[in-house]
């Protein structure tokens, strides 16, 4: 971002290099809006149509690597141990003037006989303290039995250890080592300070909002179908009286689709309490009638962006269904974090578009009443990552 416009990062200044892969360059990786540690950039490489950053990653809170750059002495060894002087191998340097001979010491007197042993404890004497984190040698003994002959040594049986919690995670525990994640980084020396933009929540808090968003996505999902397939027909909608109705009048409800793999994530973009839900999920569909030789159901991929008001109602702010078929009209919307991409304070969206072309970035900011972009990279050659 430059004057408040953003530029394609692979292509600005790009001589030699791109301006966002010179070398010193350092960017701070975040998640959420809290920091995850500094990469600073060494060298760039070029290949597959692609720009490639290499450089030197240091975790938030971890110690800055030592240099191993030689350091100027802080005062020259003339001036302690005088000018060089050569002298023959096998022959030892003269005193120095302000030295003083070494000491003779007498030799030490043989012993005259050897030091007698210890004698045995008695049978009745308290057994001696060992120190508990010294190591004792056992062989091949699972530790259930190693405790209970502690616990027979000691006639009495240890005190229960206390459970420390385990640190939370930087990384999510669903990602492998061979997964490959895409974490936000920004390069501003006037930024202003990192703040968290998670949206804390209790769990029944959190599935209120996952049933309303599902609902929400659910009429999306529906909504689009109908579009991409006119002839589309629904199953028949169920009848059901509403609960705690004294008249027992029954409502329609459409026919609900069935997800998978959704992911939920809720922030607070403006630091003022007002939640902001994505969500992003495979949907399916209980079609029952279709027009005669149409292909199978496909498989619809949903991005739905919301937004919750006092009473707990959500508003719609973005959504974007389509299917394998259709990327070329509607790219498929993977969220990849929440950021302040433009350094006012308050965070932005960034998704990972992914047509039929390729794959690109986008950056979102969140309205009152919808999304607005302000940065859409080029698609990328299927197959390879872009560099935004």
């Amino acid at each position: 971002m430059v004057d408040g416009r953003f530029y394609d990062a692979s292509i600005y200044k790009a001589d030699p290099v791109p301006m966002a892969l010179e070398s010193g360059t350092v960017y701070e990786a975040e998640r959420t809006g809290e920091s995850l540690g500094l990469f600073t950039v060494t060298e760039a490489l070029r290949g597959d149509h692609r720009w490639l950053g290499q450089g030197k990653w240091q975790a938030a809170g971890g110690e800055p690597e030592k240099s191993t750059a030689h350091k100027a002495e802080p005062k020259p060894r003339e001036e302690e141990e005088g000018p060089p002087v050569l002298r023959r191998p096998g022959s030892q340097p003269p005193p120095k003037a302000d030295s003083k001979p070494p000491e003779v010491k007498p030799p030490a007197p043989a012993p005259s006989a050897p030091a007698a042993e210890a004698p045995a404890a008695a049978p009745n004497a308290p057994p001696t303290e060992e120190d508990a984190s010294h190591p004792r040698l056992r062989r091949g003994k699972p530790t259930q039995v190693r405790e209970t002959e502690s616990e027979k040594e000691s006639g009495s049986k240890a005190p229960p250890k206390r459970s420390t919690p385990a640190p939370s995670p930087t990384v999510p525990r669903s990602t492998g080592k061979d997964v490959i994640q895409i974490i936000p980084a920004i390069s501003d020396a006037a930024r202003p300070e990192a703040q968290s933009y998670a949206y804390p929540m209790k769990p029944d808090e959190e599935q209120t909002f996952r049933k309303k968003v599902v609902a929400l996505a659910a009429d999306e999902v529906w909504k689009r179908a109908k579009e991409l397939e006119p002839g589309l027909t629904a199953p028949p909608s169920t009848r059901q009286p509403p609960p705690r109705s004294p008249k027992r009048t029954t409502v329609t409800r459409a026919p609900q689709a069935t997800f998978d793999g959704v992911q939920l994530r809720v922030f607070d973009v403006s630091a003022s309490n007002e939640p902001v839900l994505v969500l992003t999920a495979t949907a399916h569909l209980p079609v029952t009638k279709r027009r005669a030789g149409s292909a199978p159901a496909p498989d619809y991929y949903v991005t739905v962006v919301a937004h919750s008001d006092l009473y707990g109602e959500l508003r719609k702010l973005f959504s974007a269904v389509t299917d394998a078929r259709h990327l070329d009209v509607t790219p498929r919307m993977e969220l990849i974090d929440a950021v302040d991409a433009d350094g006012d304070g308050r965070a932005e969206l960034l998704f990972r578009e992914i047509s039929d072309a390729g794959s690109g970035y986008a950056v979102y900011r969140v309205g009152g009443d919808q999304l607005w972009q302000l940065y859409e990279g080029t698609a990328s050659a299927p197959g390879s990552r872009d560099s935004d």
